[in-house]
């Protein structure tokens, strides 16, 4: 890993002198090392410090640094002996059906067909797993399809002892004493996502760091300037950056990324767990779309798996010497965060919303808006206009279900093009949830394979949505990601009878739902429902505002078919939303900056907060630079 400047390493050893001191000769300790943003103590005993969690605890307080244990790499014992063990300490019930270890880290990856129950199976005997086989385990609940979690276990192994030195580069980066005692400056560079929507980008600079929140791309951008972030401008340079934090997986806030790895950046990226298999699903599917006429490859793909390092949510990680993140669920898609960056000591707080959604779903629970500090608000306005206010939830959903009976009713086949992570699996559990209460006639429900394969990274981590689902997802006859209702498809053939469609949205050359639109378009008894955003130059725009001719590839399809539109279902926060979520946190604000949407609606959201709420608000365009303190 290339830096930007030397450092010096007195405060490195401090850290560590701290660490020797605070810890009992009973820890059996073998060395200490930094693991991307956190100290690891690697240990011959690890039950000793795992039992005695409360000296990790006080030393975690004291140095305030994430620390965690981790296991000499003399006692781990062979892979095979150690899942002999486990079996011989799990129920058969359970089912053990993969595993990958985890060199670099000392940790096994254990997916099971059936972890209910597998909390107080365990119990008990964790300490004993670490402590007679060396690794520590981490359980996940086996997918319908495991291509993906396969594919970046693969990587991980290949390149392990990379990672280790990866890690302990990023921390020594990180852990560095301060280059000045200067007083705390910081600024923003709207990069992408300002006054527009997709490319979303942000530069964070202080004295000591510059930290790039979201890396995105707009495949529907008129102008090939449009389509990324604008690295290119004076003084950025990719090797500068100490960080990058994602925000969530969709191609609008992940989808340049492996750009920058293609020129050179080899630093870490920091997101949300399942935000790692959800945005390399993203960006394989955009390669394999675009063939050569990608703006990257494969190779720069697995670069990035590599040298992204997942955190825990609601967990405070040093990513720089002078900044501090935060994610907390904004319950948009699987695994999408808010990001509270804490500068300095204290000296200045910043909340990027990413996208939210600030109300209950039928998968996540609200988020939070209990920040400790706040000062500066970066919040996204996709439904930033005052008309922008969704009907009642229960009544979008009743709405949902009778326009799809009375399609039905009429012999007729209703497509649904969705975005595919996100929207697709709620859409997918209502419709589940209302054939299974005979409130949707039954017919064919036919989900796309592309819907398919992320609904089965909710299944891995489901702990991330509410207590409710997950309990549903880890329970097999419950588990509304593998609906007896449903069968997977590719491009289907469709016959006579008529049937519910399930399909990803159109994407630039139509996709697989232009398939179904060309079988479809002839009958003005089958209907397409549109539930969610359409981004500006995109077909189901197009088809929205009352479109019927449609050009595409060469292609004219005459739309013949009845369109439906239906708010309250999307998975962004209304314009009442949006208001409310800020009126939460007046009375630490000193700034919003409003980004992410269409410009009338970010100027109105931006007004309406200043005028409401007396807070100085903005909306910037792109590239305009603004100091924060």
């Amino acid at each position: 890993m290339q830096h930007k400047s030397s450092y010096n390493g007195q405060n490195n050893q401090n850290i560590m002198a701290s660490i020797l001191q605070s810890l009992p000769r009973e820890s059996s300790l073998t060395k200490i090392e930094y693991e991307g943003p956190n100290i690891a103590l690697y240990s011959d005993h690890p039950a000793y410090l795992l039992e005695h969690s409360q000296i990790i605890s006080n030393m975690v307080n004291t140095l305030k640094k994430r620390i965690v244990i981790r296991t000499d790499e003399s006692i781990r014992k062979q892979e095979s002996d150690t899942l002999e063990m486990l079996m011989n300490n799990i129920s058969k019930e359970i089912r053990i059906d993969n595993t990958f270890f985890d060199h670099a880290l000392g940790e096994a990856v254990i997916y099971v067909k059936n972890p209910f129950g597998l909390t107080s199976a365990i119990e008990g005997n964790n300490y004993k797993i670490v402590e007679e086989t060396g690794w520590k385990m981490k359980f996940r609940k086996k997918p319908s399809n495991m291509h993906v979690m396969e594919y970046i276990h693969k990587i991980l192994f290949a390149s392990t002892d990379e990672r280790i030195q990866f890690y302990k580069d990023v921390g020594e980066r990180i852990f560095r004493s301060k280059l000045d005692d200067s007083p705390a400056e910081a600024s923003i560079v709207t990069l992408g996502g300002f006054a527009e929507m997709g490319r979303s980008a942000i530069l964070l600079s202080t004295h000591e760091s510059k930290i790039l929140l979201d890396c995105g791309l707009n495949l529907f951008a008129k102008e090939p300037m449009d389509m990324l972030p604008r690295m290119d401008i004076s003084g950025i340079g990719i090797n500068d950056l100490d960080a990058v934090v994602l925000s969530q997986a969709h191609l609008s806030h992940s989808g340049s990324l492996p750009f920058l790895f293609k020129y050179g950046y080899d630093g870490p990226v920091y997101c949300s767990e399942p935000t790692l298999p959800l945005m390399n699903m993203e960006q394989d599917n955009y390669v394999r779309n675009l063939g050569r006429d990608a703006m990257y490859s494969f190779t720069d793909i697995e670069k990035l798996v590599v040298h992204t390092i997942p955190l825990n949510s609601n967990v405070v990680t040093d990513i720089s010497p002078d900044v501090k993140l935060t994610l907390t669920n904004s319950s948009h898609i699987l695994g999408s965060s808010m990001m509270h960056l804490h500068i300095g000591n204290g000296d200045h707080n910043i909340v990027y919303t990413g996208e939210m959604r600030f109300r209950d779903s039928v998968l996540f629970n609200k988020p939070t808006s209990n920040f400790p500090r706040v000062e500066t608000l970066i919040i996204e306005s996709t439904y930033g206009n005052k008309e922008d206010i969704f009907p009642d939830y229960e009544l979008s959903v009743q709405h949902f279900v009778d326009s799809i009976n009375s399609a039905l009713t009429s012999r007729g086949t209703v497509l649904i093009p969705t975005p595919h992570i996100g929207l697709a699996q709620e859409i997918s559990i209502i419709i589940d949830r209302h054939i299974g209460l005979g409130r949707i006639i039954k017919a064919d429900v036919l989900v796309e394979k592309a819907i398919a394969d992320v609904s089965s990274i909710y299944e891995v981590y489901s702990d991330y949505l509410s207590g409710e689902m997950n309990n549903r997802v880890n329970q097999a006859e419950k588990n509304p990601f593998q609906s007896k209702y449903f069968t997977i498809v590719e491009s289907y053939l469709l016959g006579s009878e008529p049937a519910i469609i399930i399909s990803p949205l159109f994407t630039k050359d139509g996709g697989p739902t232009l398939h179904y639109l060309k079988q479809l378009s002839q009958r003005q008894e089958n209907k397409i429902i549109l539930t969610s955003y359409q981004m500006p130059g995109s077909i189901g725009r197009f088809i929205q505002e009352g479109g019927r001719q449609i050009s595409i590839g060469g292609q004219e399809i005459e739309l013949n078919t009845t369109v439906e539109v239906i708010g309250g279902l999307d998975v962004h926060s209304d314009y009442g939303q949006l208001i409310s979520f800020v009126s939460r946190l007046k009375q630490k604000l000193r700034r919003v900056l409003v980004n992410h949407g269409e410009r009338s609606r970010v100027q109105n959201l931006a007004t309406s907060i200043n005028r409401m709420l007396k807070i100085q608000t903005q909306h910037p365009l792109v590239l305009e630079a603004i100091k924060l303190v």
